[in-house]
């Protein structure tokens, strides 16, 4: 009989994430897929990052996953770009146009490197718990391998339907194969599970599309990187072109008179899509009054010609695609590769497991990606990476690493899915983040480096490299405000150049530097005697001392809150019978047991008044303060 500590179920971002994880954190690990050569497979867009989603990637990097690194490199990278640098640094973050058999092909040829972890083709059946515990698993042999903790990334392969128009296969993501059973088994073992949507557009052949009648959107320029390891910069005119075209009205009237024959709208689908990335039929009913909707035109590879339309998600029948598609500018003879469908598949609904993302009813258990209710590459390497930590956190007997809502954007998806659950396909945003000038995409290693590299999987060199620039960051910040603009010449010159008077003498740099169109760039051109930074590290200061009201209001909105967050409620509490509580607040409550006030006050239906009543009733009876 085979034994290991762990096993990972599933070779998606979450998988690979878990798993080299626990590696790395020295466990003997089995990695299971149905088909290693999927392994990290991009089955929707050719894409990592993009608004809140790239600044997520920088924390897997913080914390000592791999996503970020194997995104920065050759073979897998095709365009680089900053988003929203227009807005404020709350919101900036990269975005990535990644080779769909570069990138995979990396992340597999990392996986071979890691001398000792296994990986075997094979179907799981079914979670064998023992003294109510994970104890193994089941494949689909019939043979039973044995391991104290299970990690599930099973995607969107569970009881999987491919849907286009009325017409229904059994078939996973690309054209693989669902699994089957293992869902059965998780019911079993009391459950429950959700039926979930989610869809990809159609493939286009580029030599069929007229791109001058398109925008061209390019990548940014300068050393732009997810990986704070990252040495080697792709220049902007190494840089794949993407193109931008839009709906149009003739587009929307072909969608409006086939809603029928769609699967969405025809009743075939019975899973739920997600909300935030829904598809083109459900834009065109859901904003009616929107005469256009934008669609980005992405190569998917170097290696082979196609064209992803992004945005144009649908569950028409093939030849309502070819007329909807061919409504659009430039692409009017278009020649399809691949048609687009919706996929229905089974899910974990996620209030079930804690903040360490573990069953709560069976210790050993873990869940992460898309069978814990998230959509996107990105959210699903974090939960992966997450779940990996904490089943070897779990196996040394050790507190699970649990992220705050003000430390990561991690914590913020974890509390989101673990506190409020969800009926959909759950997506980051940036609006979901209550704290964005504390969780930017320039402070990750700032926030998560340190827990990354206590926990072991952050190297001393790169931890003190890292803290190393921090350091300087914050000796330049000293330094400004110790230094006067005195009789600078050149700083006075760069003042009047930005349209601003002759400053008072008396004014510190750090002042200066608040001004709007004044970088510290800039002011080290005109002072030699500041610290030198690169341009990271120059940006690094210019956010923390222009922002530095707002981002002291909000570490005091923090800590308010955490006032409210640790206050711990015991197990014992009979919300059902708590006078004062509403209705749904008792109902919430007693089904999901949080285990502190912050916890609660984050449920849904859960109301200010339920927790001021809640609050006193706690203080009073159990003494806490």
């Amino acid at each position: 009989m085979k034994e290991y500590d762990a096993i990972v179920v599933g070779a998606g971002h979450a998988g690979v994430e878990a798993a080299s994880s626990l590696y790395h954190l020295h466990k003997k690990v089995l990695l299971t897929c149905l088909n290693f050569k999927m392994a990290s497979n991009m089955p929707c867009n050719p894409s990592i990052g993009g608004s809140a989603k790239g600044i997520v990637v920088r924390e897997i990097d913080a914390l000592g996953g791999i996503m970020g690194r194997l995104a920065d490199q050759k073979g897998s990278l095709l365009q680089m770009k900053v988003l929203n640098t227009s807005k404020g640094p709350g919101v900036r973050c990269l975005r990535a146009q990644e080779d769909k058999r570069g990138y995979p092909r990396n992340v597999q040829n990392y996986l071979k490197t890691l001398e000792g972890l296994d990986i075997l083709e094979t179907e799981v059946k079914e979670i064998v718990i023992s003294d109510d515990k994970v104890a193994g698993i089941i494949i689909s042999d019939g043979s039973f391998i044995k391991a104290r903790a299970v990690v599930l990334a099973t995607g969107t392969h569970m009881e999987a339907h491919i849907l286009r128009g009325h017409q229904i296969t059994e078939e996973g993501p690309d054209g693989e194969k669902p699994s089957h059973g293992l869902s059965k088994c998780l019911q079993k073992l009391g459950l429950n599970i959700l039926r979930l949507k989610t869809g990809t557009p159609p493939r286009l052949d580029p030599k069929s599309i007229d791109y001058s009648q398109m925008e061209v959107e390019e990548g940014s320029d300068g050393e732009n990187a997810f990986s704070y390891d990252t040495t080697s910069f792709m220049k902007k005119e190494e840089m794949i072109k993407c193109y931008l075209t839009y709906t149009n009205e003739h587009t929307h009237q072909i969608i409006r008179n086939h809603l029928s024959d769609s699967a969405m709208y025809g009743g075939v689908v019975k899973g739920i899509g997600p909300r935030y990335c829904p598809s083109i039929e459900d834009k065109v009913v859901r904003f009616a009054d929107k005469p256009r909707h934008q669609l980005f035109l992405e190569p998917e590879s170097l290696e082979f010609d196609s064209i992803y339309l992004q945005g144009f998600s649908t569950s028409m029948p093939m030849n309502v695609q070819e007329e909807m598609v061919h409504s659009l500018k430039g692409l009017e003879r278009a020649k399809f590769l691949k048609y687009a469908y919706a996929i229905e598949y089974d899910a974990i609904e996620p209030t079930q497991f804690d903040h360490s993302l573990m069953v709560k009813t069976i210790p050993g258990l873990f869940v992460s990606g898309q069978i814990a209710c998230t959509s996107g590459y990105e959210e699903a390497a974090a939960l992966g990476l997450m779940a990996g930590i904490n089943a070897s956190r779990y196996l040394d007997s050790l507190p699970p690493l649990i992220l705050r809502r003000d430390e990561a954007y991690i914590g913020i998806m974890i509390d989101d899915l673990v506190t409020k659950g969800t009926n959909e396909p759950y997506r980051l945003l940036s609006a979901r983040s209550e704290y964005r000038l504390l969780t930017r995409s320039d402070n990750a290693d700032k926030r998560l480096m340190k827990k990354g590299y206590d926990i072991g999987l952050i190297s001393d060199e790169k931890y003190q490299r890292l803290k190393k620039r921090n350091d300087l960051v914050l000796q330049s910040i000293e330094l400004l405000d110790k230094k006067q603009v005195g009789s600078n010449e050149k700083i006075i010159k760069l003042l009047e150049d930005n349209g601003y008077s002759k400053p008072n003498g008396n004014e510190t740099l750090k002042h200066i530097l608040k001004r709007q169109n004044i970088t510290y760039e800039k002011l080290s051109c005109a002072d030699n005697s500041l610290v030198k930074l690169d341009k990271e590290e120059a940006f690094k200061c210019d956010v923390e001392v222009k922002y530095e009201g707002y981002i002291q209001a909000e570490l005091k909105e923090v800590k308010r809150r955490n006032e409210y967050e640790n206050l711990p409620l015991p197990s014992d509490i009979d919300y059902k019978h708590l006078d004062g509580l509403s209705l749904e607040a008792r109902e919430k409550l007693a089904l999901l047991k949080p285990k502190t006030l912050g916890e609660a006050s984050r449920i849904t239906n859960v109301h200010p008044s339920d927790i001021d009543v809640l609050s006193f009733f706690v203080r009073q009876k159990y003494n806490h303060q």
